[in-house]
């Protein structure tokens, strides 16, 4: 079983609150789910449509075929009409000439009761096209509108009369799981992540689509001990944030492409200063404004090449929900190891969407915060902050955290005590002291891509960040038509080669992105010797669908 549901409508008439709560309802009936937004940058007016996907199995990104289109306005009809399937549904207020419709007059219904309730006659409408009951749509009402007894009456009668208003289109069984699972977005994900690493320090300037991670953290700084700041911008929201990990605490910060650009001399202080912070740069498709709500991965290359000269830097890149929460925890012991600034590279299509996940594995899990201890004062002597060591980390403490020890810090080149150096001996020992960190990251903590697949294979598809649940569906499609492997890429930089060259020797190798020049692809091609038989791009703003990839595989590569 698998079924999409399409809510369409425009900015302004509450289809957020129409998926989020048809998405938690369906979830708690114990599908596997997938949600994603498609909206415009406005307040009101325009075309906005939301789809969740479920399935009885896990599924991994959305579909282009929709079975159920809720049409809050006479437009949706018009633009999706073409892509319901054969035996699907429309549930709309308005008649249409279509033998798929099915009316539903939300708002002389509502207006008996509450206008403002209006799209809860449609969930009720939903939940009786799909065959079933209303019971857990009912708990869910009374946990959103918890605050309001007078609301919550409204709602679950508006939400009776949906229900008896339509007939049953599928009969859908609730199907069992055999573990507990939860549902999550990317964004909630990645705060999820930070507040488990024990982050203390949340600044950011609020920017599509990156806004989710700030709001999540704030609604919990009370709970967890968090300080949220929004700051005035981004370049003083990096600022911020190097000031919290200077004085010791767990800071971290988010944005999206443009900000990132303003982040750039933040993040190249943190390099030389060496203070630990970790970055995400929810992407959107640029540049300057370019689609400030839609999806895309076209700030790989500038995200490893930040800020002016070189420095040690990692970037990595999320596949899913689940693995936004590990990475999250992983990026922030990471900075903290290496005193140096990490990237996370998210995106709209993983930042905004929703998926069913499987329980954190809180035993996974360890903070591990480098911070030098007493003992370890003791056997170094003097506090160098900056003092030359085989791996190139060195010793980092925090104001206040000894008593007689200063804690000095400097964005020029500086010697080992942190005061400011010109002579060309002493900067060429601190860069090379600084960029032993990358050997030692590469040895210890630079994790290989995840493979899929047989071992012997005549094609490999290699994905990096949310690519990765289309492009795997995709591959599922191909694996019965040839041997297809495939790779899903977390870390980016330093790039790790390893299976990418076993895998790829004796393969076609198929690079799958969401940019225009294919920068992954270059990446690769300057980091190795391989030979790449086709790149698959795509830059309009969408996420990729995985039927549309095995197409396209199928049509023009294989």
């Amino acid at each position: 079983m698998d079924l999409n549901i399409l809510i369409g409508g425009e900015a302004g008439q509450g289809l957020k609150t129409v998926e989020s709560l048809l998405t938690t309802i369906l979830f708690r009936q114990g599908f596997y789910v997938y949600s994603t937004k498609d909206y415009m940058s406005r307040i009101r007016g325009g075309h906005n449509f939301m789809e969740v996907r479920i399935s009885d199995k896990p599924v991994h990104g959305p579909t282009n075929e929709i079975d159920v289109l809720v049409a809050l306005n006479d437009e949706s009809v018009d633009l999706h009409l073409q892509d319901l399937n054969e035996n699907g549904v429309i549930i709309s207020a308005s008649a249409h000439e279509d033998r798929r419709m099915e009316r539903l007059p939300a708002k002389e219904i509502a207006k008996e009761v509450n206008p403002r309730a209006v799209n809860t006659v449609f969930i009720g409408g939903v939940i009786k096209v799909l065959g079933l009951a209303l019971d857990e749509a009912e708990t869910i009402i009374k946990e959103h509108f918890s605050d309001d007894k007078e609301v919550v009456e409204d709602n679950i009668e508006l939400l009776k009369k949906g229900y008896e208003l339509l007939d049953k289109a599928f009969l859908l069984e609730r199907p069992g799981r055999d573990k507990e699972m939860m549902l999550i977005d990317g964004n909630s994900a990645v705060g999820l992540g930070a507040a488990l690493a024990g982050v203390s320090y949340y600044a950011a300037y609020p920017m599509s689509p990156s806004t989710g991670i700030l709001t999540y953290l704030a609604r919990k700084q009370e709970e967890l001990g968090i300080v949220v700041e929004q700051a005035e911008d981004e370049i003083a929201a990096i600022n911020m944030a190097l000031g919290g990990s200077y004085s010791g605490i767990r800071s971290m910060t988010g944005t999206s492409g443009g900000g990132l650009a303003l982040m750039a001399e933040g993040i190249g202080l943190a390099g030389i200063a060496e203070l630990p912070v970790v970055i995400t740069d929810v992407q959107r498709p640029g540049p300057a404004t370019g689609l400030p709500t839609r999806t895309g991965q076209g700030d790989l290359l500038f995200a490893i090449n930040i800020a002016q000269d070189e420095f040690p830097l990692m970037v990595l890149a999320p596949r899913d929900q689940e693995d936004a929460v590990y990475q999250s925890f992983r990026a922030l012991n990471i900075a903290d190891k290496y005193q140096m600034p990490v990237i996370i590279l998210s995106d709209q299509f993983l930042g905004d969407g929703s998926k069913t996940i499987n329980e954190i594995n809180l035993d996974k899990l360890e903070i591990d915060r480098h911070l030098i201890t007493e003992q370890e004062l003791a056997e170094n002597g003097k506090y160098k902050r900056y003092k030359m060591t085989e791996d190139g980390i060195s010793p980092r403490s925090y104001p206040g955290q000894f008593a007689d020890q200063v804690v000095l810090i400097d964005s020029d080149e500086h010697d080992e005590l942190g005061h400011i150096v010109e002579d060309a001996e002493a900067r060429t020992a601190m860069v090379d002291k600084r960029n032993r960190k990358l050997i030692k990251l590469i040895k210890e903590d630079l994790q290989e891509p995840e493979y899929k697949g047989p071992e012997a294979i005549d094609y490999l598809l290699v994905s990096w960040g949310s690519t990765c649940g289309p492009l795997s569906e995709a591959r599922d499609l191909l694996a019965e038509k040839a041997q297809v492997g495939m790779l899903a890429f977390n870390d980016i930089w330093p790039l790790p080669v390893s299976e990418l060259k076993k895998r790829a020797a004796g393969a076609k190798v198929i690079v799958v992105e969401a940019n225009t020049s294919s920068q992954f692809a270059k990446l690769i091609k300057s980091e190795t010797d391989l030979s790449l038989f086709a790149e698959i791009v795509k830059y309009d703003g969408r996420p990729f669908v995985g039927k549309e990839l095995y197409q396209k595989i199928k049509d023009e590569v294989m």
